[in-house]
């Protein structure tokens, strides 16, 4: 959603690297470079006006001159008014202390409610609570049907007494003041701790939806009231969200839609305007792409710093305590890390979502972003089909997998056959590496690097052989070459199933499981 404004901002920073000063010519350029990229965003000028405003001053300040560094300075200024912008600190739900927790949504139709009210409704039901769906948007055609389906993925109930219209023809008949009132009876009943009711939604803000919403809110006094918003919507977000902000009064709102690729001026406009905080983010079209929203990170996310911290609780959430567990009981007692192993920590990443998410998050990512949006989601697919076509010896043997089984492999997994090279290649250098580590020594071709044991090099330890500097005579070169490559080429086994052609057989070249050799005797 950030990424152009990102750009703008990070190369405008760049021009400032270097400087032992910065003049007030420099600090001009700077925020002028910082207001067009705003504008460009479709940030409402009221708010580029006031925030380059005020980074102007701070820059012109005490804080910037006495600086050891005025560059790095700018931009901690730029974020911390940016994090103001955006809402200054986390802002969470507020529960009723006796019974249900009601919250109530509004917001133009399109802008992403009723999906929105399944992914806050299975957000709370993983924070510990026991939410429920009510189906008060009795206008839009199938609305009540399509909260109903996305109640049962998210694993809620939805009290729907209402069909609702089919079709744009259908004259809607049902009260959503009433169905909204018997929804949160209905809750006390079923002593469900939290309500959410979604409403209805126009085009365009118009009197008649806006009474509707009023009524709706003096009907069942919500905790909170959410103002959903299409993040892709630019410059009449303003005027949207102050309509709704007078109609109904929200106290939070909810970004939709923030994987698009507009420019998102709205995000960076709504808060700042109405005064009320940021609460959501919807990043995704599956219900777990919603996250709580955090004007610190987001900022740091728009200057291109990273969001580890986002990160990081992904990971705690959808990592498989008892598979790391074991890893590292594994990794301890310095056994092989098999194809087994690689593919239970492949499957392990993709729970924890898209790949390009979470290396976007990443401090720096805007600088590979072409390289990162070029990235195939599909290849964990294809290493999980490779791995899947070996036998269970051939994932803990992988030394005996020769040209004839990798040829079967790629055909069992719908691959090419460099695709399997490029695999095992890969695996080899990620067992080496583990190995290493294990062992107390340094990563491999990284001198230096510390190992989990002790430091990267270690006494005793054999250097590596230096290789025979190359003629300087092309043909004498080129005949060099030739032998070397004849040289390797003999010492590559072929042929049989276990990868080795006649000779004497030694079962502990293939790095096979204890008691594993008196079978191949």
């Amino acid at each position: 959603m950030f990424n152009s404004l990102s750009d703008r901002l990070t190369a405008t920073f760049k021009n400032l690297r270097g400087k032992g000063r910065l003049t007030e010519a420099d600090v001009d350029a700077t925020v002028r470079e910082i207001r067009r990229a705003l504008l460009d965003a479709d940030v409402a000028v009221s708010v580029v006006r006031e925030f380059t405003a005020r980074i102007r001053e701070r820059a012109l300040g005490a804080e910037v001159s006495a600086a050891l560094n005025p560059s790095q300075q700018i931009v901690k200024i730029v974020n911390e008014e940016l994090q103001e912008v955006l809402g200054g600190e986390t802002r969470r739900i507020r529960l009723a202390k006796t019974g249900p927790t009601i919250i109530m949504l509004a917001g133009l139709q399109g802008a992403g409610k009723t999906t929105l009210a399944g992914k806050l409704a299975k957000w709370l039901k993983a924070q510990g609570h026991s939410p429920m769906l009510v189906a008060c948007d009795l206008q839009r055609p199938n609305a009540v049907t399509q909260l109903q389906i996305v109640g049962e993925r998210a694993g809620v109930p939805v009290f729907a007494p209402h069909p609702g219209t089919t079709s744009d023809l259908d004259v809607p008949t049902g009260d959503p003041v009433a169905v909204a009132r018997a929804g949160v009876d209905e809750a006390r009943q079923k002593l469900h701790d939290v309500v959410i009711v979604d409403t209805a939604g126009r085009l365009g803000v118009d009197a008649e939806m806006m009474d509707q919403a009023r009524r709706i809110r003096q009907a069942i006094i919500p905790n909170e009231v959410l103002f959903v918003i299409d993040s892709m919507i630019g410059q009449d977000a303003v005027n949207t969200a102050v309509a709704f902000d007078e109609g109904v009064n929200f106290t939070g709102v909810v970004l939709s839609k923030l994987d698009g690729d507009a420019r998102g001026g709205a995000a960076l406009s709504v808060a700042s305007v109405t005064g009320k905080p940021v609460m959501f983010a919807s990043t995704g079209e599956g219900l777990d792409d919603f996250e709580l929203f955090h004007p610190d990170r987001m900022a740091s996310r728009i200057l291109d710093m990273g969001d580890v911290l986002t990160l990081i609780e992904q990971a705690e959430k959808n990592w498989d305590k008892d598979e790391a567990a074991r890893m590292a009981k594994k990794f301890a007692d310095q056994e092989d890390f098999t194809l087994d192993d690689f593919l239970a920590q492949m499957q392990q990443i993709r729970n924890m979502g898209s790949m390009k998410k979470m290396l976007m998050m990443m401090p720096g990512a805007q600088n590979i972003r072409q390289q990162l949006e070029q990235f195939d989601e599909r290849e964990i697919d294809r290493v999980e089909a490779i791995v899947r076509s070996m036998t269970p010896h051939e994932r803990v043997a992988p030394k005996i997998i020769n040209g004839s089984r990798r040829a079967r492999i790629a055909r069992g997994s719908g691959v090419h056959v460099s695709e399997v090279n490029g695999l095992l290649e890969r695996f080899v250098q990620a067992q080496k590496m583990m190995k290493k580590l294990a062992q107390g020594g340094g990563m491999p071709g990284m001198p230096g690097m510390p190992g989990i044991g002790g430091g990267g090099s270690r006494k005793g330890a054999k250097s590596a052989p230096k290789k025979k500097a190359r003629s300087g005579n092309p043909a004498k070169a080129a005949q060099e070459l030739r032998d070397a490559e004849n040289k390797r080429a003999k010492s590559v086994p072929t042929g049989a199933a276990f990868g080795q052609a006649g000779g004497d057989f030694d079962p502990s070249q293939l790095n096979l499981p204890k008691g594993f050799d008196k079978f191949l005797k």
